[in-house]
């Protein structure tokens, strides 16, 4: 059964400066539970290394659609099943807001009841939570992507 999750945060900086980060996928464990690396093997793929509960995984997702400043779509290509967007949102000049749906199929039993406990949910709002914390405090991204796909 797959788990649907929807999360947002308010970020106290431009649109452009949350999506180029959020572009950085090789930042991500800098802000994200769980997520060890992530290697970028090409403009649209990446390999994940992640560990949760003691459970290590390694799977490749691929860029399925990017348009600079609105929004990224991925699915997992292997290992876990995922897929999911973030959108962003102009609210000012120096304020935007990040929006997460995520789709998630739990693999066995730990998955399973801490999907029914609403573990997923908790965890993105904790990493929308840190990558606020983290572009807000730098105050502009460390790079960027600006390619579409």
């Amino acid at each position: 059964m797959t788990t649907k999750v929807e999360q947002s945060v308010e970020v106290a900086v431009p649109v452009t400066t949350a999506y180029n980060q959020w572009t950085q996928l090789q930042e991500f464990p800098e802000f994200m539970e769980g997520v060890e690396r992530v290697d970028q093997i090409t403009d649209t793929r990446s390999h994940w290394v992640t560990s949760v509960a003691g459970v290590k995984r390694e799977f490749d997702a691929e860029v399925t659609e990017q348009i600079p400043d609105e929004r990224m779509a991925w699915t997992s290509i292997d290992g876990p099943k995922q897929a999911g967007v973030v959108t962003f949102h102009r609210l000012s000049d120096t304020t935007c807001k990040v929006m997460l749906q995520l789709d998630h199929d739990p693999q066995g039993i730990a998955e399973s009841v801490g999907d029914k406990l609403g573990f997923l949910n908790r965890r993105a709002t904790g990493d929308l939570e840190r990558f606020k914390k983290v572009v807000e405090e730098r105050g502009h991204e460390t790079g960027a992507w600006r390619g579409r796909v």
